[in-house]
């Protein structure tokens, strides 16, 4: 009877020791602020196992599915991890994971030690809490603290500030990826609708990089066309506008790149990595 009974605690021993733990306690933050998720983090074989939706969106990583196949790329670093399969190969070199990226709730959990670390960035255990520290972007050998954006509605504005290195790195680089041309100073621009004045301009929102001060570093600004006249009056002007206010010039921009900073916003907002400074809309 003894040699049976031990037998059965050992097989469960051995079940308990392969199954996830379940750990409601382990919170995930990505440069201190707590990211939330609809699938909690777990543990298996001593590894914190996260969706993977938590490294792309918060660690700046873009993701590429085939099949049951995923790509992870960001800047000269990629990795192709397989559900399942504990071959993950990076930039063409195979790692054996500790622990196979499986399927929960729809979600692909994978480690997030392996992803982080594979991307240059630091993770630090403490008190049941996993912090990844990632590089702040750095404007002209200055690092940004915040990202601040202000934008104004008929009545009021709000100023907000987004403190995501992936985001603020993210958003600065499509500045710089669809500044166009140099374009004229347009006859009238403000954060006022001026209906009165063909070619007119109202900005459409304000994006500061700040330093660990509060002084910024770089500014754009940019501005929609105010299309209350006839289109013929209105054909030699551009749709949008990018006000570089550090070097005080005019870029063409695109509607495109504008839908692209404010899906990002939308996603810091949503991760808790955007903060309301102020908010007068009435």
């Amino acid at each position: 009877m003894k040699k049976i009974l031990s037998g059965v605690f050992l097989a469960l021993m051995l079940i308990l020791a392969v199954l996830p733990a379940y750990a409601a306690n382990i919170q995930i933050k990505v440069d201190d602020v707590a990211i939330a998720s609809d699938v909690a983090p777990e543990t298996m074989n001593n590894r914190t196992m996260v969706p993977l939706r938590v490294i792309s969106e918060n660690l700046g990583a873009t993701v590429d599915w085939s099949n049951s196949e995923v790509i992870l790329s960001k800047n000269d670093m990629q990795v192709l991890l397989k559900l399942n399969n504990a071959i993950a190969v990076k930039n063409g070199n195979t790692v054996l994971l500790d622990v196979k990226p499986y399927l929960k709730n729809n979600r692909v959990m994978v480690p997030l030690r392996f992803i982080a670390e594979t991307f240059g960035y630091d993770v630090n255990y403490e008190n049941f809490t996993v912090n990844v520290a990632t590089e702040p972007l750095a404007i002209n050998g200055v690092k940004v603290q915040a990202l601040q954006h202000e934008y104004h509605m008929t009545m009021g504005g709000v100023v907000q500030q987004i403190k995501g290195n992936a985001y603020n790195k993210a958003i600065y680089d499509i500045f710089l990826a669809n500044k166009g041309n140099r374009a004229k100073i347009p006859a009238s621009y403000s954060w006022q609708v001026n209906i009165d004045t063909p070619g007119a301009y109202y900005k459409i929102g304000q994006y500061d990089f700040l330093d660990v001060n509060g002084n910024s570093i770089q500014r754009f600004d940019i501005y929609g066309l105010i299309n209350s006249h006839p289109a013929e009056t209105l054909a030699e002007f551009p749709e949008v506008l990018l006000y570089d206010t550090t070097e005080n010039q005019w870029y063409l921009f695109s509607d495109t790149a504008i839908q692209s900073i404010s899906q990002l916003v939308d996603t810091a907002t949503k991760n808790g990595f955007l903060t309301v400074i102020s908010n007068t809309v009435v």
